[in-house]
């Protein structure tokens, strides 16, 4: 009988479920695109049901697809959207409230609070993070403030915490196991992340009770079992979507860095066994337990990426599919001078402006769609560089080269931007599926499936190659363009 793995890529907009085979392959992929809601500006929630109800359906699905006998799954792996902050009633298993997305800034007046009690550096130091509404413990702090009695009955033990790793396990196991891993612990601004332990002192910044928390587990180890497709299977990963990515990418060693072009861009690079510090806008976030060994990276979260494309598709109906982006940016040489800033969110790393909203410079009488489509693609190239940027003064290494993945990465056009504007090599690999392949490469090595790093690494296969193919000289004047930009909307 053959064998397989199941990965469970819960996202932003979509929930997928991907079948492995044991050299890595893709059996067979199913996925269902979720809905966000948008009550306010600025405010992005989730139905936490849906969220669940969406996974339970796509891992049917792809079942049937590939008419793979639930037998034949030998674990499960789950990687995840991080940061989205689910409460829901211990007893009952319901959310109180909807998922706070990530990108989601409602809990903004409660991390000033903080920053202005002077709890920053204190902060900074236990977590690695920078305050912000991007991190799960303001939004936690919101939640149980707009529900009716929200403190008490968290005091009496009434409602639990989790991110989505912490609840799909949850629900998969019945109600069983609420557990979440070092990647997803790193993410909510509640973990000491030299112990790996939550802390108290954050716990008391921002008054959440310790009762609330998942147990912290590492990235490879079988938490439970789920039987809701008649057998027991092992859920033997969890792990946050980018450190999967990375993960996924063989970036197993020091030094090694890598790209998700997804609804934001989210670049890790893997510091090895200690953590680093960042000076320069960056985050140390965990990158994953096996075992007793845990590896650090740092991180460069951009808030907005593939969803600027999406923008020019559902917003300014510029195009009608995303792909189209590169056919349409192509028709043009370049972008004609115009910069797009996408901080329809803020901006995040390197800046962290909470408060920054988009914008459009360079716009002439000759500015055309082509040229507005393609600045907006390039806005994806430049946010990158000014993430690498960061990370260079950070470590003092220069980035020769940076593997790609998600969806955006697809396109040619933007990894040729991408390469020219970096100056660096890109390297995409043939399977662009690196999330859910991180996921499934640590649930097989937690059953067994996979026996060493070494032996993944051999299934690594390059698509392509991407060099840069401008000047210096041309290079700098662009990005001078794209800094002054940027310089400008923080201003505004």
């Amino acid at each position: 009988m053959s064998s397989y793995i199941l990965s469970i890529d819960q996202g932003t907009t979509s929930s997928r479920a991907i079948v492995f085979d044991e050299k890595l392959q893709i059996v067979g992929i199913s996925q269902k695109e979720i809905e966000n809601f948008f009550p306010k500006p600025g405010w992005v929630e989730m139905s936490a049901e849906t969220i669940y109800d969406s996974v339970v359906e796509v891992v049917k699905d792809v079942l049937i697809k590939t008419r793979i006998m639930p037998i034949e799954i030998k674990a499960i792996g789950i990687t995840n959207q991080r940061e989205t902050t689910i409460v829901w009633d211990r007893k009952t298993g319901k959310p109180v409230y909807n998922a706070l997305v990530w990108q989601s800034r409602q809990s903004n007046d409660l991390c000033e609070k903080v920053i202005r009690a002077g709890h920053s550096s204190y902060i900074k130091q236990k977590t690695g993070l920078t305050v912000d509404p991007y991190f799960s413990a303001s939004k936690i702090r919101w939640i149980l403030d707009h529900i009716e009695e929200g403190q008490l009955r968290a005091l009496n033990g009434e409602l639990i915490f989790g991110t989505v790793d912490s609840w799909l396990v949850y629900r998969l196991s019945n109600g069983r196991t609420h557990i979440t891993d070092v990647s997803n612990a790193s993410r909510t601004m509640l973990m000491d992340i030299d112990t790996l332990q939550w802390d108290k002192k954050l716990l008391d910044i921002w008054n959440i009770p310790a009762s609330m928390l998942p147990e912290i587990k590492a990235s490879s180890e079988i938490y439970d079992h789920t039987d809701f497709l008649g057998v027991e299977i092992p859920i033997a990963s969890v792990i946050g979507d980018q450190q999967s990515a990375l993960f996924g990418q063989m970036c197993f060693e020091e030094g090694q860095c890598k790209n998700t072009y997804g609804t934001g861009c989210f670049l890790l690079f893997n510091t090895g066994k200690k953590r680093v510090d960042s000076k320069n806008g960056l985050v140390s976030t965990i990158a994953w337990k096996i075992g007793d060994e845990v590896y650090y990276a740092l991180e460069g979260s951009v808030f907005v990426a593939g969803s600027a494309i999406q923008w020019l598709r559902d917003g300014l109906k510029l195009i009608e599919t995303a792909p189209e982006s590169e056919d349409k940016a192509s028709l043009v040489p370049d972008s004609g001078g115009v910069y797009v800033v996408p901080a329809f969110t803020g901006l995040g790393a390197p800046y962290w402006d909470q408060h920054a909203r988009g914008a459009i410079f360079g716009l002439t009488r000759g500015t055309t769609r082509e040229h507005l489509i393609r600045a907006t693609l390039e806005s994806l190239a430049y946010q990158t560089y000014d993430v690498i940027e960061a990370l260079e003064n950070d470590t003092g290494i220069s980035v020769k080269g940076l593997q790609v993945d998600g969806g955006a990465c697809r396109n040619n056009l933007l990894m040729q931007f991408q390469s020219d504007i970096l100056h660096a090599e890109i390297i995409r690999p043939v399977n662009f599926e690196t999330t859910a392949l991180g996921a499934c490469m640590l649930a097989g090595l937690a059953t067994g499936a996979f026996s060493s790093l070494s032996d993944l690494r051999l299934m690594y296969n390059v698509d392509r190659r991407f060099e840069p193919m401008i000047s210096i000289a041309h290079q700098s004047r662009l990005v001078n363009g794209w800094k002054k930009a940027v310089r400008a909307t923080m201003e505004y």
